[in-house]
C-alpha cells in the first residue's frame, strides 16, 4: 500500500478513547432515557384507547399556572413548552461541546454528519411537501414533521439489536443527532413563530445576558441561575417564540472549557459538561417521557380509523417521509461527502451499515410530535393524525433497521470484541493507542 493510500480519509474512523468514553456514558444515558420514552408513550396509547379514554383527555386538558403571566396552560402544553425546554438545554449544550471541543470544531470531521443531518432534513421536506400538497387545511404547515431524529428513542432500539455496534458508527449517529436538533430548533423559531412581541423578546435579553456573564464566571448556584432561566423562558414564551428555543440560547451562554486559573482545557471537565451531566438524568428519565405520555395519546378507532388516519395525505407525507424521505436523504449526503473528499469508509465497513444508521434517523419521535402539535394545533383531528403517522413511521423505521444491523451483527460483534482487548491493562484498550485518521487514542 502507498502512502498515498494510506494518507486517504476515512469516513467513520474510530475517535480518541477520552471521546468514545465520554460518547458511550452519554449514549447509556439516552438508552435508558429511550426506555422510558417507549413505557411513557405506550401507556398514553392504552389509556387513550381504553374505556377510561376521557380521563386522559381530562388530565392532559388541565389548566395550571398564573393566568395574570399568560402561563394558565394545560399539562400537555407545559410539557412541550417547559419540559422540553430542558430536552433543548441539554442539546444545546451537547451541541456547543461538539463545536468547541468536539468532532464537529474539526470542518473534515464535521463534514460528514453536518451533510447527513441537511440530507436528512431536505428530502423528507420534500417528499412530505409533494405528497401533501393540494391537502388543504394547512397541510402545508407540517413539512417540517418528518424532519427530526429522536436519538432517544432511536439508542433504544440500538440497545436491543445493536449492542456491538462499532463506537465510530454511534459516534455519527449521536452527532447526526446533535447537528439534526440544531436544525429543529432553528425551524421552530423560524416558521413556528406567531405573533412576535418584540418587547418580550428584547427583555429576555436581560437575564439571559446576566445568565451568561455569572456562567462565564463560572457560577453554579443554582438559586442564582435557575430563577435568570426562569425569567428568560417566561419572557421568550410571552414573545411568541416557541419557548424551547430559551433553552438552547441559556446553553450556548455556558462555557465548554475550564479558564485558565482553573487550570485550563487540560485540567478537566468544564461547565458545560458539568451541567450537562447534572440535566441529562432530568431530561432523559423524565421531561421527554412525560412529553411523550401527555402527546402521544390519540385515541386511534379500531382499524378502520387508523386507515381513515393514514389515508390522510398529511399522515402519509409523513410515514414516507421518515421510512424512506429520511434515509435517502442521510446516505445520500454521506456518499456525496465521500464522492467529492474521495474518502471511503474505514476498514470493514459497508454501505449497508450506512443504510441501518440512516433507517435509525427515521425514527422522528419527540420533535415531530412536537412539530406537528405546532403546525395544526394539539387535539385536532389534523395533529391525531400526525400522531398516528409519526408513531407508525417511527415503528416503521426502527424495524427496517432492525433487520439491516441484525445482519451485520457478527461483524460488529468481532468490532465489540477487539475494542476491549487492553493487554498492558493501562484502562485504554489498545486499538485506541493506536493513531487512527491522523489522531492518537488519548
Amino acid at each position: 500500500m502507498t502512502d498515498a493510500t494510506r494518507r486517504r480519509p476515512s469516513l467513520f474512523a474510530r475517535r480518541s478513547w477520552g471521546e468514545t468514553s465520554r460518547i458511550s456514558a452519554i449514549l447509556r444515558r439516552e438508552t435508558v432515557g429511550g426506555a422510558l420514552l417507549l413505557v411513557g408513550a405506550l401507556l398514553a396509547l392504552v389509556w387513550s384507547n381504553s374505556p377510561w379514554s376521557e380521563g386522559y383527555q381530562s388530565l392532559r386538558d388541565l389548566t395550571v399556572g398564573p393566568a395574570s403571566l399568560h402561563l394558565d396552560l394545560s399539562l400537555a402544553t407545559w410539557a412541550a413548552d417547559g419540559l422540553l425546554a430542558i430536552f433543548f438545554f441539554v442539546a444545546g449544550l451537547e451541541l456547543k461541546r461538539e463545536f468547541v471541543a468536539g468532532d464537529l470544531r474539526d470542518p473534515r470531521r464535521a463534514a460528514v454528519p453536518v451533510a447527513a443531518a441537511a440530507g436528512g432534513v431536505a428530502v423528507p421536506a420534500l417528499i412530505y411537501t409533494a405528497i401533501a400538497a393540494g391537502a388543504g387545511g394547512g397541510a402545508a404547515k407540517g413539512w417540517a414533521i418528518p424532519t427530526a431524529t429522536d436519538i432517544a428513542f432511536a439508542l433504544a432500539v440500538l440497545a436491543v439489536v445493536g449492542r456491538f455496534l462499532p463506537s465510530a458508527l454511534r459516534t455519527f449517529l449521536l452527532t447526526l443527532a446533535v447537528v439534526d436538533d440544531l436544525l429543529a430548533i432553528v425551524i421552530i423559531a423560524v416558521f413556528y413563530t406567531t405573533d412576535l412581541s418584540v418587547l418580550p423578546l428584547l427583555g429576555a435579553l436581560v437575564p439571559l445576558a446576566i445568565f451568561g456573564l455569572l456562567v462565564q464566571r463560572r457560577v453554579r448556584s443554582w438559586w442564582l441561575l435557575l430563577p435568570l432561566a426562569a425569567v428568560t423562558w417566561v419572557l421568550v414564551h410571552e414573545s411568541g417564540v416557541h419557548a424551547t428555543v430559551a433553552g438552547v440560547l441559556l446553553a450556548f451562554t455556558v462555557p465548554v472549557l475550564r479558564s485558565e486559573s482553573a487550570g485550563g482545557p487540560d485540567a478537566g471537565p468544564g461547565l458545560a459538561e458539568h451541567f450537562e451531566h447534572r440535566f441529562r438524568p432530568l431530561s432523559a428519565g423524565i421531561a421527554v417521557p412525560i412529553f411523550a405520555f401527555l402527546s402521544a395519546g390519540v385515541t386511534v378507532g379500531g382499524l378502520a380509523g387508523l386507515v381513515t388516519a393514514l389515508t390522510d395525505r398529511v399522515a402519509l407525507g409523513i410515514v414516507v417521509g421518515l421510512v424512506l424521505g429520511k434515509p435517502i436523504g442521510i446516505l445520500a449526503a454521506t456518499w456525496l461527502v465521500s464522492r467529492f473528499t474521495r474518502a471511503d469508509l474505514d476498514e470493514g465497513l459497508n454501505w449497508l451499515d450506512v443504510l441501518g444508521l440512516s433507517l435509525l434517523g427515521g425514527i422522528g419521535f419527540t420533535v415531530s410530535l412536537l412539530i406537528g402539535e405546532l403546525a395544526f394545533g394539539l387535539g385536532s383531528e389534523r395533529d391525531d393524525h400526525v400522531k398516528v403517522a409519526v408513531l407508525a413511521g417511527s415503528l416503521l423505521s426502527a424495524l427496517l433497521a432492525t433487520v439491516i444491523l441484525r445482519a451485520r451483527s457478527r461483524f460488529y460483534r468481532r468490532v465489540h470484541e477487539i475494542e476491549q482487548i487492553d493487554q498492558d491493562r493501562d484502562g485504554v484498550p489498545d486499538v485506541f493507542e493506536t493513531p487512527t485518521d491522523g489522531t492518537a487514542g488519548r
